[in-house]
């Protein structure tokens, strides 16, 4: 079964279509990170499959639930973690968790075992007492994190999680979400930092001006746009290897790059043993190799004309 499945999903505020007919679905247990620039429709595609927005047109169904019809029992499935922290920063961690595990009908020594959990989770137990008006960025975001996790969701959707972070507590939020995934649970993430959906995702799309464009795996999306991977070579008397190399099936095209061997090919990995056979049968020496593999960001900005910082 399908954790989400996306039918025909449109909202139109006046004349404009913020998203328009959107199709696609998000496996049960895989991470899917859902791409675009600002304005493109991410935020309202969220909005509607979390329940905040109701659709103009088409439908959402979580675990075959449609959002429409049966809201509630869709969105018991759900875990959200929106873009702004959303904390009681009067509150400690301890007594966040413990309101809103009241509000996802958590009582008694069920609702104080799994804030324990939660807290050991986010590791947070050692300030669990703190007002969290003294937290850092990073620790007021996994607790953000913590509180979506408390009613044990199907899916999460994490909305730009790692926004304005330390390198610490960002690292330690993108391990949270692949131990999620370990756990079976279904993650729809989005982001602003190329680095983490290549990281993180089984599959990426890519939204904009309300569509989706394009969709798959990281290689996937490569070879849609025809990227080849680049193989930077230092490599002895380069002139006399160039047409040996140039003649290895899947080699697009050899130069020459500032003083070094520039090969252009479909796949670094599966070339690159036999440009080291090629160098011992022809008696050249490789002194460095440096392998360029083809990046979602090559994608990106080929697919919207925009690097996804910059939006």
């Amino acid at each position: 079964m399908d954790a989400i499945a996306i039918h025909a999903l449109s909202k139109h505020f006046g004349s404009l279509k913020a998203v328009d007919a959107v199709d696609f679905q998000v496996k049960e247990g895989e991470i899917f990170s859902l791409l675009g620039p600002n304005g493109a429709g991410k935020s309202t595609t969220i909005s509607m499959i979390s329940g905040l927005l109701t659709p103009t047109s088409g439908d959402v169904t979580i675990f075959g639930t449609s959002i429409r019809r049966e809201g509630a029992k869709a969105q018991s499935y759900l875990g959200v973690v929106p873009q702004e922290v959303a904390i009681y920063e009067d509150l400690s961690a301890q007594q966040n968790l413990m309101f809103w595990g009241r509000l996802y009908g958590l009582r008694g020594a069920q609702l104080r075992q799994r804030v324990d959990e939660v807290l050991e989770l986010i590791e947070l137990s050692d300030r669990r007492s703190q007002s969290t008006g003294k937290y850092s960025g990073g620790m007021k975001r996994r607790l953000n994190i913590g509180i979506a996790l408390l009613h044990k969701p199907r899916l999460m959707i994490l909305d730009e999680p790692t926004v304005g972070i330390d390198p610490q507590s960002r690292r330690k939020i993108l391990d949270s979400v692949k131990e999620l995934r370990s756990q079976g649970t279904t993650v729809l993430y989005t982001t602003h930092y190329m680095e983490e959906a290549e990281e993180l995702s089984d599959r990426i799309g890519i939204i904009d001006h309300g569509k989706i464009i394009a969709m798959g795996t990281h290689a996937e999306l490569v070879r849609l746009i025809g990227e080849k991977d680049r193989i930077l070579l230092t490599i002895s008397d380069p002139d006399r290897m160039a047409p040996h190399l140039a003649a290895l099936p899947g080699v697009a095209e050899v130069q020459r790059e500032n003083g070094q061997t520039l090969v252009i090919a479909d796949n670094a990995d599966s070339l690159l043993p036999r440009v080291f056979q090629a160098a011992q049968l022809h008696d050249a020496h490789i002194a460095s190799v440096e392998i360029q593999e083809a990046t979602l960001e090559t994608v990106f900005l080929h697919l919207t004309g925009r690097a996804l910082r910059d939006n």
